[in-house]
């Protein structure tokens, strides 16, 4: 069985003030750090969308994460979109109500 590496890439546009942050593999408590440094990055983005779509598990710390970010981008007022979800992450942010804080195409 081939193990999988997790990590967390960011990138950032300029143009349109956009940080980009995609997650691979597991999206848990191991990838606290990373996550956070990847926001943290570019100081205050204006717009921030996390590609969830090589993201192959997700537990109660990554949500946790997510409020993080939001928190840093401005609680309320954060403009973050969560792409490329599986439909079963997709039911764990809809029991969570995370659908209601983030938006999810």
């Amino acid at each position: 069985m081939a193990v999988t590496q997790s990590s967390v890439s960011h990138s950032y546009n300029e143009e349109n003030n956009t940080s980009s942050i995609a997650v691979k593999g597991r999206f848990d408590f191991s990838l606290h750090q990373q996550f956070r440094e990847s926001y943290e990055r570019e100081g205050k983005s204006t717009r921030y969308v996390v590609d969830l779509n090589e993201a192959t598990y997700m537990d109660s710390s990554a949500l946790g994460m997510l409020l993080l970010l939001r928190d840093h981008a401005g609680g309320d007022r954060a403009d973050i979109t969560l792409s490329n979800i599986s439909s079963d992450v997709r039911k764990i942010l809809a029991i969570s109500n995370f659908d209601k804080l983030f938006k999810i195409p």
